[in-house]
C-alpha cells in the first residue's frame, strides 16, 4: 500500500497560554484531495504551517511525504507546493516576475502562459504585488504553489475573496492536479468547495478533530433527514409512524402539513406514498430534504460566530 502523503499524530501547538492545536491527528492519502474545515480560530492554519515546516510542534509528530518538515525541510521543499493564507511574494516584485522566479527553481515547471491565462493573471503581470487586489494575490499564490509540478500541494483558504468565476477556475485547476496524481491538502470556509473537491474532510474545532469522513458520510451519518408533504389535515400520523422503518417518526407540524424524520431511503419514501394511497390521500408538494454539509458543520461547531 502507498504510504500517506501527510500524517499528523497528536499534534499540540501553543501560543503562550493559548492552545491553538490540541492533540490533533489526521492522515492525507496519496493522490487525494483532503479538506480541513473549521471556524475561525479552530487551528487550521497553525496545523498547515506545521506541515509546511514553518512551526515546531510542542508535542506530537508530523510527517510529510515520509519526511520531517523541519529537520528535512531542504529535501522536502522541492516536492511540496505551498499557498499561504496571505503573502508569499515580495511587496515590490511584479506578479509575472515572481511567478517566473518560482518556476525557475524547479526542474520541470508547468507551461507558463497557459497557467497565467487559466488563472486570469495576464492583465496584472507587470503590477507590483503590493498593488494587486486581494483576489489577484490569491490567484498568484495558487499559481506559485502549483507551477513547480509538486507531489503535494498545501493550500490555505485558496479561494477566499475570489469572485465566482475565479473560484470555479481555481476549482478546475485543483481537480486537474488531483487527476494527474498530485495530493492536495486544503483549508476552506466554503462548504460547497469542500463538498465538490474533497474526497475526505476533517472538521476541526478548538484545535481538535470533531468529525471526519467523506462528504457523503458526514451528511448521512447521524443526520436526521426529512420528508415533507401536504394532505388533508388530521391524518393518523401514529399509524404512519408504525408503518415506517425503524428510526423514523411522523407528525403533523401544521394543519395539513406532515413531516417524516429519520433515515430517508427508497424504502422510507415508498412507505410514505403507499400509506397515503391506503388512506385514499394524494400527497402534495412531497419533498425529500437532506442535511447539507453546512448543517453538519453548524451542528458540530455551534451556530455562533467566534473570533
Amino acid at each position: 500500500m502507498t504510504a500517506p502523503a501527510v500524517k499528523v499524530r497528536d499534534l499540540v501547538m501553543r501560543y503562550g497560554a493559548t492552545t491553538a492545536v490540541d492533540g490533533l491527528s489526521l492522515t492525507v492519502e496519496t493522490g487525494t484531495i483532503t479538506a480541513i474545515l473549521g471556524p475561525n480560530g479552530a487551528g487550521k492554519t497553525t496545523t498547515m504551517e506545521t506541515c509546511e515546516g514553518y512551526r515546531r510542534p510542542h508535542s506530537g509528530t508530523v510527517r510529510v511525504l515520509g519526511l520531517d518538515p523541519l529537520a528535512q525541510h531542504r529535501e522536502l521543499s522541492p516536492r511540496v507546493g505551498v499557498m499561504l493564507q496571505s503573502g508569499g511574494a515580495w511587496s515590490a516584485v511584479r506578479a509575472e516576475e515572481m511567478l517566473r522566479y518560482v518556476a525557475s527553481l524547479h526542474a520541470s515547471p508547468l507551461p507558463f502562459a497557459p497557467l497565467v491565462e487559466r488563472l486570469g493573471l495576464g492583465s496584472c503581470g507587470r503590477t507590483p504585488y503590493r498593488r494587486l487586489s486581494g483576489g489577484q494575490q490569491k490567484r498568484l499564490g495558487l499559481a506559485m504553489a502549483v507551477v513547480g509540478r509538486p507531489e503535494l500541494v498545501i493550500l490555505d483558504e485558496p479561494t477566499a475573496g475570489l469572485d465566482p468565476q475565479a473560484r470555479r477556475a481555481a476549482w478546475d485547476l485543483i481537480e486537474q492536479l488531483a487527476a494527474s496524481g498530485v495530493t492536495v491538502l486544503l483549508t476552506t470556509h466554503h462548504m460547497e468547495e469542500a463538498e465538490r473537491l474533497a474526497a475526505f474532510i476533517y472538521v476541526v474545532d478548538r484545535g481538535r478533530v470533531v468529525s471526519s469522513g467523506s462528504p457523503a458520510e458526514l451528511t448521512s451519518s447521524g443526520a436526521r433527514n426529512t420528508i415533507r408533504f401536504r394532505a388533508a389535515p388530521g391524518l393518523d400520523t401514529a399509524s404512519l409512524a408504525a408503518a415506517l422503518p425503524a428510526g423514523c417518526t411522523a407528525h403533523e407540524y401544521a394543519p395539513g402539513a406532515y413531516q417524516v424524520d429519520g433515515p430517508v431511503t427508497p424504502q422510507t419514501l415508498a412507505t410514505v406514498t403507499s400509506w397515503c394511497a391506503a388512506q385514499g390521500v394524494m400527497p402534495e408538494s412531497l419533498a425529500v430534504e437532506r442535511h447539507t454539509l453546512e448543517d453538519v458543520f453548524l451542528q458540530l461547531t455551534g451556530r455562533e460566530l467566534r473570533s
